[in-house]
């Protein structure tokens, strides 16, 4: 009974983590990834040379050190199910990979027992020990580094820089052109998924008080902060109104990637008629990336609904609508940067909502499994989704252009 016990609990682990390391060996996007998947390679062959010994050892008595192979197989996979079960309890979701790792840590730490019971012979007992010990810190290390470490790494963050060249007036002089430039630039040694960009321009009027404004006004001013993603000066002459979204689109490719060390360049042109009643245009541009050492995204990031049309979508954007303001949705399917987390953790999707209306435009991400897209996710959550996928959200802006010596030209 205690040998069918064993030969389960040994040929089991080495199916599930032949299965893991295999996967991550092949797929992983990370060297350290590609490391583990080898360190459990090696582990389930180490397990399933202990489930060949153990009939030997009990039964056979044909190889002398049978025993020891059988015992060294049993703590093997003692240590290796302890770990999965640490993992897949700390970032698992499924309830069966977490019933099985703590079913076969407990077999394995029995089966060990067991084999130890037997006055297992041991030819030079501190070789056999560093070669037990040596191996564990191994995989330790590199468990701990997967685990701890690496998700806590400094994260490198591209820079978006944006520039104005010189306004142009059309052959009537009836319009001019104002050139944008938008440069993204990748300096570090990550690569990252593009899940949205938006660039806006907002026009303002701004008039001059002929007496100094009062400090009343200028609080006055600072309240309208909360109310809009503007924060105008506090100005002793000027008095702005609220600008208006003059125009806005995105300026990189949904799912485009930009690889390390690498540069996109964009130009963009805002036109305006040359009698325009606004005194400045205001340029924002944002990017919201993933890195591509910790997550997958499954292509295409595909368009799937509007929010004036579907009637599905998530209750907080009901409620933006109510304000006036509009949604474009994308979707992708996005996975884990490792077999364990893929395998262990429920299906995730990246959904990327690409927000508008009269006061401004700004992109929204979020990766949830299906149908918890409308949850409010509490910020201990967020820093966890943030951290885990390599989440980046880029903004440069405002730039502002005064239109005064433009209008002059009339």
């Amino acid at each position: 009974m205690a040998l069918a016990l064993i030969e389960l609990v040994l040929l089991t682990t080495t199916v599930l983590l032949a299965r893991f390391g295999l996967a991550d060996v092949l797929h992983a996007l990370t060297f350290p990834g590609r490391f583990t998947g080898a360190v459990l390679l090696v582990v389930s062959f180490t397990t399933l040379l202990g489930a060949a010994a153990v009939p030997d050892h009990w039964i056979q008595h044909c190889f002398p050190y049978s025993g020891l192979v059988a015992l060294v197989g049993a703590f093997t996979a003692l240590l290796a199910n302890v770990m999965m079960l640490a993992s897949t309890w700390e970032d698992g979701d499924s309830t069966y990979y977490k019933s099985v790792f703590a079913v076969l840590s407990v077999g394995s730490a029995a089966a060990a027992f067991t084999v130890w019971r037997t006055s297992v012979m041991v030819p030079t007992p501190k070789r056999v020990a560093v070669a037990v010990i040596v191996p564990s810190v191994i995989a330790v290390a590199n468990f701990g580094y997967q685990n701890l470490y690496q998700p806590n790494e400094r994260d490198t963050r591209p820079v978006i820089t944006l520039s104005m060249g010189k306004a142009v007036l059309s052959n009537d002089r009836k319009a001019f052109a104002v050139p944008v430039d938008i440069t993204f630039q990748n300096r570090g040694e990550r690569s990252f998924y593009v899940l949205g960009s938006e660039f806006h321009a907002m026009a303002q009027r701004v008039q001059l008080s002929p007496k100094d404004r009062l400090q009343q006004q200028w609080r006055t001013d600072a309240d309208q902060w909360s109310k809009s993603s503007e924060m105008n000066p506090l100005s002793r002459k000027e008095i702005h109104e609220a600008g208006d979204l003059l125009e806005a689109k995105p300026w990189m490719p949904f799912g485009y990637w930009i690889e390390s060390n690498d540069t996109f360049a964009t130009r963009l042109v805002v036109q305006l008629p040359i009698n325009t009643p606004y005194d400045q245009v205001t340029f924002y541009a944002t990017a919201n990336l993933a890195r591509k050492d910790r997550i997958e995204l499954q292509p295409p990031l595909h368009f799937l609904t509007n929010s004036w049309n579907a009637k599905k979508v998530p209750e907080w954007v009901k409620k933006q609508r109510t304000k006036g303001i509009d949604f474009l949705v994308y979707r992708a399917r996005v996975h884990e940067n490792n077999a364990v987390d893929e395998y262990t953790r429920d299906a995730r999707w990246a959904t990327v909502y690409w927000r508008f209306g009269e006061h401004g435009a700004t992109v929204v991400t979020s990766i949830t499994r299906h149908g918890e897209e409308g949850r409010v996710a509490g910020s201990a959550e967020q820093r966890d989704v943030t951290s885990r996928y390599g989440l980046v959200e880029l903004r440069t802006g405002p730039y502002v252009r005064n239109l005064w010596d433009i209008k002059s030209q009339r």
